[in-house]
């Protein structure tokens, strides 16, 4: 499942046809592509390297590679990942090894949507960029950080790529106008600006949709394409966004505010809009679960379980009988005590280990699974909580010496984190006594 050129003829989709083969023609990712920035260098110098390309569906990841492999010469190869498989990892690759034997130079490899390739597949590509026969380059809507082999990112540089804005969708319909030979009226663009939520390749689709539908007989008059008139063809998919164009994730982020601001009646309302709209429940659920633990933590537990369940509720049921089990978290979320204090402790954690990196395991902590590891005395000096009054070792240290005894996590006075706050008082207090007596 490879292919070497993009197809061509006025049967294609418009959004192929009108794919950018040149850097000067890419509509969008400034913040990669403008003057000085870090892919815009790497396509000038003409030096390319193996990377992953993240975002959301639309946003231009396979038109960037095409780009790079025509701005630099390479020999574009396309897999994709949710048709091929190891069969196409290994023709690819032959490709790629004819092309270096004739020509002395690597191929550029494109995987698309590669996280849908497991770990052995994955590795499969890693001997060949570490050889040079090929520049790799993933697309992926998916984190790469959960989706992509540790050693295949450790290959490549990530690029994040953003969804296109308005204006950026304004100007490629002025292309598109030219291809279609189809006027639209500036409400009708608008609506379909609304609609596509950034993903250009959906905006194509939908324009040159709504144009063929509605274009008159041969040797016709036929007026622009009114907002109505687009509105009807669209269909009842046109729901997904208001006439304010707001985004998906400016909903999702007015969710969350409403849910961290105790707004049950505003979180509910934020929640049925987006599943109206055809968002993915599941996705709502995840979000819920991620609010659980960053908004409220500690200073109500339940608030984790209860999203978790009402995300297995609607894997079992479905829409619409599920729905009424985000919407209970959701209420439940909204209601409950506050605290970031466990998300700020996560943030200070991973900042201190950032500017430190690595320092050893103090030995007292260390496994001694073997004699000679006893013998030097690793572990030898652990106390035993169990085995200490109020099943607490007063006094113990448990962080790296070099690195002292930093507080990250600082309970607030709310819900269960005021019983949680008086626990840690009460065993800091046994720790000075216990550091009293040792002096």
């Amino acid at each position: 499942m490879f292919d070497a050129h993009p197809p061509t003829g006025s049967h294609v989709p418009l959004a192929e046809r009108l794919r950018p083969s040149h850097l000067c023609d890419v509509i969008g990712q400034a913040h990669l592509l403008g003057e000085g920035m870090p892919l815009r260098a790497a396509f000038e110098a003409g030096l390319p390297h193996s990377m992953i390309l993240w975002g959301p569906p639309g946003v231009g990841k396979t038109t960037l590679a095409r780009v790079l492999a025509n701005s630099c010469d390479l020999k574009f190869i396309s897999i994709s990942a949710v048709l091929g498989g190891v069969k196409d990892i290994r023709d690819a690759v032959e490709i790629a090894q004819f092309e270096m034997q004739t020509h002395n130079k690597p191929s550029l490899i494109f995987v698309d949507e590669v996280h849908r390739f497991n770990k052995s597949q994955q590795d499969a590509f890693l001997p060949h960029v570490e050889s040079g026969l090929f520049v790799f380059i993933g697309a992926t809507t998916e984190n790469p950080s959960f989706e992509v082999n540790n050693a295949l990112l450790s290959r490549a540089r990530v690029y994040v790529l953003k969804s296109l804005n308005p204006q950026e969708l304004q100007e490629l319909s002025h292309r598109a106008l030219e291809t279609v030979n189809r006027q639209f009226s500036p409400e009708a663009l608008d609506l379909l600006i609304q609609w596509a939520d950034g993903d250009a390749r959906r905006f194509l689709n939908a324009l040159e949709s709504v144009a063929n539908t509605t274009r008159g007989p041969a040797g016709t008059k036929t007026e622009p394409v009114s907002e109505a008139l687009a509105a009807k063809t669209l269909g009842q998919s046109i729901r997904r966004f208001d006439k304010g164009g707001d985004t998906f994730y400016d909903q999702i982020s007015a969710l969350h505010k409403s849910v961290r601001g105790s707004d049950p009646d505003a979180a509910l309302y934020w929640l049925c809009r987006m599943l109206e709209a055809g968002a993915d429940p599941l996705y709502l659920g995840r979000r819920l679960v991620r609010m659980a633990s960053e908004d409220i933590g500690l200073a109500d537990p339940r608030a984790l379980q209860i999203c978790l369940d009402a995300v297995a509720a609607f894997e079992r049921l479905g829409a619409p009988e599920g729905e009424l089990a985000l919407a209970q978290a959701t209420v439940y979320l909204a209601c409950a005590a506050k605290s970031n204090a466990v998300y700020t402790a996560y943030k200070a954690a991973k900042a201190l280990i950032a500017q430190r990196g690595t320092d050893p395991v103090p030995d007292h902590l260390r496994n001694a699974p073997t004699r000679l590891m006893k013998e030097i005395g690793l572990g030898k000096t652990y106390r035993y909580a169990h085995d200490e009054p109020d099943g607490y070792a007063a006094g113990e240290r448990y962080f790296p010496e070099e690195v002292g005894e930093p507080v990250f996590y600082q309970p607030v006075e709310r819900g269960l984190e005021i019983k949680i706050a008086e626990k840690l008082r009460w065993l800091a207090d046994k720790d000075k006594a216990s550091k009293k007596r040792s002096q």
